[in-house]
């Protein structure tokens, strides 16, 4: 990846992080706008609004750190496990999902129902499961996995400090900006940097296509 690639990836991710949290943050924290509009000030509106754009921001670094940190993992993994490593991908799914039931619950009230508690990482793998099969279509079946795992596994660790707080509000301001920055950046991988099979079939088919012009005017 070049870094001109490089800096526009940031760069979009760090946007589509802001804008995400901005949003989001009308609905979860309109608290916050009603405080600055009634009476209305300018001055803190505005500072409310950078604030969560500020946020917004920060969350997008942490699904960029998270996503050059798989990238390291995947390989390393791939090098150590070999084909093991798929295997050890599944479990770690599965470990990421019960570990956001359980102990999510065991902070909860004695009371509490653990149900609810099931909502959340349902609803992630749900969405995990369209995006890596988006990933696999786009590349092949093998990228299935890897998708699946990064959109689970690393979201679910990026996600730790809002969980920690245990604040819904903040739980739920934190996910969506991870879940798209996430999402953005697997499915645009392939897209900026090709696998080395895909570009060297390219100068192939150019030199064919030389090729039969060549043969072409020898006819002639």
């Amino acid at each position: 990846m070049t870094s001109r690639k490089w800096v526009r990836l940031f760069l979009m991710t760090l946007l589509w992080g802001g804008v995400t949290t901005l949003i989001v943050s009308f609905f979860v924290k309109n608290d916050a706008y009603m405080e600055a509009l009634q009476p209305f000030n300018a001055f803190g509106l505005l500072g409310v609004v950078l604030t969560f754009l500020g946020f917004g921001f920060i969350f997008s670094i942490i699904s960029q750190m998270g996503f050059f940190a798989y990238l390291t993992v995947h390989q390393f993994g791939l090098g150590v496990f070999k084909q093991s490593w798929t295997l050890i991908q599944i479990g770690l799914i599965v470990f990421a999902l019960f570990d956001l039931v359980y102990f999510r619950y065991r902070n909860a009230a004695e009371d509490a129902s653990i149900w609810p508690f099931f909502l959340a990482p349902v609803l992630l793998l749900l969405f995990s499961l369209i995006v890596a099969r988006k990933k696999a279509k786009e590349t092949n079946e093998k990228a299935f996995i890897p998708a699946l795992f990064f959109m689970v596994v690393v979201t679910s660790v990026e996600w730790v400090p809002a969980l920690r707080v245990a604040d819904q509000d903040w739980t739920t301001l934190m996910i969506f900006p991870l879940l798209l920055c996430n999402t953005y950046q697997v499915l645009l991988l392939h897209r900026i940097n090709p696998p080395a099979s895909t570009q060297a079939q390219q100068p192939s088919s150019k030199g064919s296509a030389t090729k039969n012009k060549k043969k072409k005017k020898s006819k002639r």
